[in-house]
Order: C-alpha cells, then structure tokens, then sequence
C-alpha cells in the first residue's frame, strides 16, 4: 500500500485548536455523510447542509481528490458563459466545527472516494488516532417500502453490539454493494475503534428528492449517540412543509390514497411482529412493495410534470 499520509494534508492552526480542547476532556467526536453512494431523501447531504451551514467551521484535513476520485465516472460542473468562468471542484474533507452548545466536533464530507479505499480508510484511521476520537458516526438514507405518514426508522449498526443494544434490528444476513464508509466502519472495529452508523429508512416514492424528516432522523440519532447539541430544531419547519407538500399531492387522487393506506397496513404489520427480517410485512391481500412504488411514482411524476417517475416532491 501506498503511504496514506501523502494523500491528505492537516492544517496546523486548526489541529492546534483540536488539542487544545482535548486537554480540557476526550478528543472530538467524528461524523461522516459522503455523496457518491446510496443516498435516499439526499438524508446525508441535509445534515450535511445543516451542520455546516450552523456557523463558521475551520478546515482540519484536506484529502488529495486528484488521487481518490475517477473524473470520467463522476464529471464535475463547469460553467461556460461565453468563456468557462467557473469549475465546481470536488472536496473530501474533515471540518472542525462546534455544536450549540460550544463543544468540539469533526465532519467528514464530500465525495465518496472512487479509488484506493484502502489506503484511504487508512489515512482517516490516522487522523482518528492523531486526535483521539472516541467515536465515529455516519449516516445516510436507503429508500424503503415505508409510507410517509408513519415515523421515519433508522437501521442502526456499529462496531460493538453494545453501541446499539437499544435499537431494533430489521434485517438478517443480506449482501449489498460495498461503500467507503462501510468499509471505514468495518476497518475501525478492527483495529478496536469505535464506530456506528444511522441508514434512514426513507420512502421509496421520495427517494430521488430532499426528504428533510430523513435528515432530522438522522441527526436526532446523532445526538443520541455522541451527546451533541447539532440545533435539529432548526430544521423540523422545512421538514413540516415537505410532509404537508407530499400530502396535498397525495390527497388529489383517491387511488394513490389507497396505494398509500396499504403501505400502512404493511407497516402497522410489521410494528405488530417486530423480529421478522423483511420491513414489509406482506400479506396476501396487499399489492407489493414494487407495485406501489411503481403506481406512486407514476402519480408523483404527472403532478410534477416529469415523464419517467425520477423526480418526486419533497
């Protein structure tokens, strides 16, 4: 493996600003939501929006994206106006940034790594031990076969069972797609850090659009399990207004009101018999969970005007 040091940078005023405040206490806690991978409800990017747009942060490491990123798989935007005057480069950073309460935390975001996962897996283990985090937090939203109008659930896993003994498990043994930041959880366990992560459980209808109710489920998590004030509450009235949104399109037609009620019922079923490993309930008597995506996603796309389902309110 190549040295994983020479893929990032460490700016010093800010490490200083990090030891300086682990003296008083244990070092910084780190979050991380990545764009690249699943993603549904943009979950990851809302909270990413939120945490960074709370107040003024302070670069602490800046990965190397001419090294981890393929261009050609995922180009950047350039804009062109009678010249190219603008390219909207990719970042992989981790920012330093403090919760409402004035206490110290790291964010990791940007772009999911397209190569050398690895090595770079390695380099974040470095900047873990560097500033002695106690625990690592990430988060992002899988679509699901669940209705809008019940509360938004969470998939949660971690390194130790103990880190999240109070939570439902809805799964049994699958195999999915791997991600950088799976991967980041798995290695850390390994090498006896402590890592978690938050999958929101996001409608599937609303998968390809802003859910904000996914990103404040995310982030409530988040508090729970670090002890951070990340100001959720500032978020709840854009996350009210996407619901009532979602419901004025829903309430229009009474066959997708029906379609809606019967995710419901699977739901409700489910809630009945937690322990089962597939979310949906099914029952014979119930379309499946493809069905009634495919029939919302049909009525989503004709009241927002686009033609193939891709884009649903939020």
């Amino acid at each position: 493996m190549l040295d994983p040091r020479e893929i990032y940078d460490v700016d010093v005023e800010a490490a200083e600003r990090v030891d300086h405040a682990a003296r008083r206490g244990v070092g910084p806690v780190l979050v991380h939501a990545l764009q690249g991978f699943v993603d549904a409800g943009h979950a990851g990017q809302v909270a990413v929006d939120h945490l960074v747009g709370s107040g003024s942060g302070q670069r602490l490491v800046t990965f190397d994206v001419d090294q981890l990123v393929d261009y050609r798989s995922r180009r950047p935007v350039m804009t062109f106006d009678a010249g190219w005057t603008d390219y909207a480069a990719p970042e992989l950073v981790v920012d330093l940034l403090e919760d409402a309460q004035g206490v110290p935390y790291l964010l990791l975001h940007g772009v999911e790594p397209d190569l050398q996962w690895e090595r770079w897996v390695v380099a974040v283990r470095q900047v873990v031990e560097r500033f002695d985090v106690p625990l690592v937090v990430g988060l992002h939203g899988i679509p699901m076969g669940v209705p809008h109008t019940r509360p938004v659930s969470v998939t949660a896993h971690a390194t130790r069972a103990e880190l999240v003994a109070d939570h439902t498990s809805f799964f049994g043994v699958v195999q999915v797609p791997a991600s950088a930041s799976a991967l980041l959880e798995l290695r850390l366990g390994e090498s006896g850090h402590d890592a978690m992560g938050f999958a929101v459980h996001v409608p599937h209808y609303l998968a390809q659009s802003p859910f904000p109710s996914a990103g404040v489920t995310g982030l409530r998590h988040v508090e729970r399990a670090t002890g951070l004030d990340l100001g959720v509450a500032a978020l709840e009235p854009v996350a009210a207004e996407a619901l009532r949104e979602v419901e004025r399109q829903v309430e229009a037609s009474s066959e997708v009101a029906a379609v809606v009620q019967a995710l419901e019922e699977q739901y409700d079923a489910f809630t009945r018999s937690v322990g089962r490993t597939n979310l949906l309930a099914q029952t014979t008597d119930l379309p499946t969970a493809e069905e009634i995506g495919a029939e919302l996603e049909r009525f989503l796309a004709e009241q927002t005007g686009t033609s193939d389902g891709g884009q649903s309110p939020a």
